[in-house]
């Protein structure tokens, strides 16, 4: 004969759904009452504004917002401000590719650079028509890192080993639980190299500068702003402000501009989780680089440590 669950742990499963599903919704009204400018006629010119903070590891809000931006009439011209040291790979470049259909649909972008605007930082600032840095911003890092760790050791010193089935010998490549073979560094590396032109391409079209040139500053060296400048890395040095007028200015808006402040939609769960991220740092996405069960992430990144 079949249990049935008893009535006290149905009626306890049922009003912890109730909870989670209302914390979630108070969590939506919450950011699109708090963190987005509410809806216009379109009747006065205004510049957009975006925040990209932390580490890259998600472009889905981010794209997002800048859509949204773009369905507004009364923008017409969009303020990238960046305090980022870069992040994953591809999230990066789904947030340049948008900064581009932004210009291709006539919206001018400006990118503004605060205390780190580095490796996949930079990235997304060269779609942008313009680059705006403070002296002491710290920027460049044109490069690729993936950082792989080995808990072969560990594992042996306590006793634990992982047997692994394989359809191939390149299928565990960047594994945790074993030494890196000559053949899986030239995998990787292959993976890394192609990632790298990617990234020189990409600013080599944005400041418009020959490839040549590019990958001799593409070393993953840092740059302060004003050095940045005197490459030809970033169009000049000024603060947000003067990064918001000359977006105005781009956009054909005279005078003080209207400011339309566009946050990436994120909701509880997602706030907390680019909290854990920001806190994590080199340990990866979500902490867990270190712990054996994270993949390799190719990462457009600067880090002090």
């Amino acid at each position: 004969m079949r249990r049935r669950l008893p009535l006290g742990v149905l009626l306890s499963v049922l009003a912890f759904l109730a909870v989670a599903a209302g914390v979630w919704g108070l969590s939506q009204i919450l950011v699109r009452s708090l963190l987005l400018e509410p809806e216009t006629d379109g009747a006065s010119r205004a510049v957009g504004v975006l925040r990209i903070q932390g580490g890259i590891f998600d472009a889905r809000g981010t794209v997002g917002a800048l859509e949204r931006l773009a369905k507004r009439p009364e923008v017409k011209a969009v303020l990238i401000r960046i305090e980022s040291p870069g992040g994953a790979v591809a999230p990066t470049q789904e947030i340049y590719e948008e900064v581009l259909r932004l210009r291709r649909s006539g919206l001018k972008v400006v990118a503004s650079m605060g205390g780190v605007a580095a490796s996949g930082g930079y990235y997304v600032a060269a779609a942008a028509d313009k680059i705006y840095a403070n002296p002491g911003t710290i920027t460049g890092s044109i490069g690729v890192v993936m950082v792989l760790p080995n808990v072969e050791r560990v594992l042996g010193a306590v006793g634990l080993q992982v047997n692994v089935i394989k359809s191939g010998p390149g299928k565990d490549v960047a594994s945790p639980f074993r030494a890196m073979t000559d053949r899986d560094r030239e995998i990787l590396q292959r993976v890394v190299d192609d990632t790298y032109s990617q990234f020189v391409r990409a600013v080599a079209e944005g400041r418009k500068m020959p490839g040549e040139r590019v990958r001799e500053l593409a070393d993953g060296s840092i740059f302060s702003g004003e050095r940045a400048k005197e490459l030809g890395l970033v169009d000049a040095l000024g603060t947000e402000r003067d990064a918001v007028m000359e977006a105005a200015r781009l956009g054909g808006i005279p005078g003080e501009p209207r400011l339309i402040e566009m946050r990436p939609e994120t909701g509880f769960w997602g706030l907390l989780s680019g909290m854990a991220r920001s806190w994590t740092g080199w340990l990866g996405v979500d902490g867990t680089r270190f712990l054996g069960d994270a993949p390799a992430v190719l990462e457009y990144m600067w880090r002090l440590s």
